[in-house]
Order: C-alpha cells, then structure tokens, then sequence
C-alpha cells in the first residue's frame, strides 16, 4: 500500500476531465488515457508515463480487469475506460494476451457496449458464463461467506483491478470498488442482508480477492447519487472523475463522501439518515483490508 510518509496514511488520487463526455454521452478517449496516465503517476510517484503500472505488475502477471457492467449501457463501466487501461497496462509492462476484461454474463458485457474476444494471443474480453470458464466446483468458505468462485478469478487472474461504477445503493449505501467483487461468485444474492455488511468486507477478505487485488479505480465519469444502483438520469451526476488507490477501503470511502456531496447539492438526506450509511467500511477496516476514516487518507486531486 502507498501511504503518505510520515503520517501513515493511504492514498488516494482523484483526476478530474473537464468536457470528458458530449453532450450526447460518448467520451473522449485521449483524455481518458490522460486521466488513467495522470493517476498512475500521482498514486505511485512514477514520474514517465510507463513506470506507473511497471510499479504495481509484472511482466508475469496475468491480470484481470473486473468491471461492473450490471447497469446496462448507461450506468456500467464504459468500454472506452476499460480499454484505455487495458492499452497504458500492455504498452508499459503486461503482455496484451495476459489482460482480461471481465464481468458476470457475456450478455451484461454486450449490453454495455463490450466486444467479445478470447483468441490466445490479444486481449480478451469475456464474461464467466464463456464455455470453458464457468464456477469452480469447490466452495470457498470464509467467515459468513459461502460462494463457488469464478475460475476467471481462481485460474486466470494472478493479479487484480477492480474498475468498478460508483453508484448509489439501496441497500448497501453505496456500490464501488470493494462489491464489484460480488460479480466474481454464483450466489451474491445471499449477501445483500444487513446492508450487505459484513458480507462486502468478508468477501474481499477471502484470500481468492484480497491476494490478487492490486488497484482500485473507481469510475466516478458519471455518478448515480440517488435511487441506485439502476440508472436513472434524474439523479445521474457527470462528475468527470476516476479515483485510484492501492488501498480498496479508502478508495470506497472516498467515492462514498462524494456520493454524499452529489445528495447534499440536490437537498437529499445523507445515506446515514436514510438509513443506509455503507457501515460495511468500518468492517473493512475492522478486518485490516484499509482506511475508512479520512483522517487516515491523503487526497491527491489533480486535473488533465
């Protein structure tokens, strides 16, 4: 974890792009690889463009970009990020045939606007529903979790990003980087009890995600700040952001303070007063997986 020396805190980066999506939604792909370029270097104190991802993986590294495409074409993870990163990461140090961009059902993948591809030697797009993927057959079991694991995520992915849409969540309070992980089991319907708390934390505590997690990015382009997690445009906010950290509590916690201030500009009740304050946060941090205090965390802002 990158912390700011001499406070002992996490980092994490927040790169805004002023114009970075039309009018009519579509994005600007050069400065949304400037944004991911612009986070790497701030998060890992890289000064050229390929030495950021050159410090976090390796040229062994099979590495899997998790992202969340649930939502359908408007509220998932755009296909226009998720192929900018998959590009800063091959031209730097990961092999193009050992990145993955992954998801739950090939059909979420479409609908969000992904190409499938799964030839050996470039980049693959693929959901776990792909013949030859699918669930493991073992359980995993771990604290109150209980889940069959995507073999994306047990057989392929060495080392992973969660690229994950900040969004609202009824339920949770707010849905980033940590639940993405949810897409990564048969069964995350048995984890929404209790504001889905402890079983957000827990399920990132399994050693299947916490081992191989190496970055959070949380896509904060545009931000559903109210009746999520499904899309309404009412309560759909262009923030023109992405927020890094190596540090996936404080990476969530940051995402869920600028959730907040979406709802306080609107005249909304806070998600504590509604009821659903993301208390999954504290357990995170109860169990050691990062910093939900943001007196713990350096806010790096920068903009391209």
């Amino acid at each position: 974890m990158y912390l700011d020396r001499g406070m002992d805190r996490s980092r994490v980066v927040v790169v805004g792009g002023a114009g970075i999506l039309t009018r009519d939604g579509e994005m600007d792909p050069a400065k949304i690889a400037a944004m991911l370029d612009l986070g790497f270097r701030h998060l890992t104190g890289a000064d050229q463009s390929p030495d950021g991802p050159a410090a976090l993986f390796s040229r062994k590294d099979r590495v899997g970009i998790k992202i969340s495409t649930i939502g359908g074409r408007m509220i998932s993870t755009r296909p226009e990020l998720a192929l900018a990163l998959a590009n800063l990461l091959s031209s730097s140090t990961v092999s193009e045939k050992n990145i993955l961009i992954w998801d739950r059902t090939n059909r979420e993948l479409r609908e969000a606007g992904y190409r499938l591809s799964d030839g050996p030697n470039g980049l693959k797009i693929f959901a776990t529903d792909t013949a030859g993927a699918g669930y493991d057959t073992e359980l995993v079991s771990h604290l109150n979790i209980g889940s069959l694991f995507s073999t994306i995520q047990t057989n392929f992915v060495t080392a992973s990003i969660s690229l994950a849409i900040l969004k609202d969540h009824g339920l949770a309070g707010i849905t980033a980087g940590m639940k993405n992980y949810f897409g990564a089991v048969h069964n995350p319907n048995k984890y929404h009890d209790d504001h889905c708390d402890p079983y957000i934390a827990e399920l990132f505590d399994t050693p299947l995600v916490k081992q191989k997690h190496r970055l959070s990015i949380l896509d904060a382009l545009l931000v559903q700040f109210h009746r999520g997690p499904s899309y309404h445009s009412r309560w759909a906010e262009p923030c023109g952001r992405l927020i890094f950290s190596l540090d996936p509590v404080a990476a969530d916690a940051v995402g869920w303070r600028l959730v907040e201030k979406l709802r306080s500009d609107r005249g909304l009740p806070s998600l504590d007063e509604e009821g659903r304050e993301p208390t999954y946060l504290k357990t995170a941090e109860a169990l050691g997986l990062g910093r939900s205090a943001l007196e713990g965390i350096q806010i790096i802002e920068d903009e391209i």
